[in-house]
């Protein structure tokens, strides 16, 4: 592939477990807030648009995956109980 078609590839993803501040109601239902990245920087969820069992296809595992709303940005967020995890950008190098 040439420099131009890599430069507008895909970027591959990777699984990234992150740390999330959520509600837990009495009804056994849960609600993430907040998604607390390894460097600490805390990003704040919106809104919470569907959620639902399925398959992560881009980096394996199965769970509940919230369909999120991040500073305008819709993106998955993954949870694999007990844990959380993102489908994080991988970055590529050029050749």
């Amino acid at each position: 592939m040439g420099i131009y078609t890599e430069a507008f590839k895909e970027p591959r993803r990777q699984k990234k477990y992150v740390e999330v501040v959520a509600d837990f109601s009495p009804e056994s239902e849960v609600r993430p807030l907040c998604i607390v990245w390894d460097t600490g920087v805390r990003y704040q969820i919106d809104r919470v648009l569907d959620a639902r069992q399925a398959h992560s296809l881009k980096t394996g595992g199965t769970g509940i995956r919230y369909t999120i709303r991040v500073s305008g940005h819709d993106t998955y967020l993954w949870y694999e109980g007990p844990r959380w995890f993102v489908e994080a950008r991988m970055a590529y190098m050029l050749e």
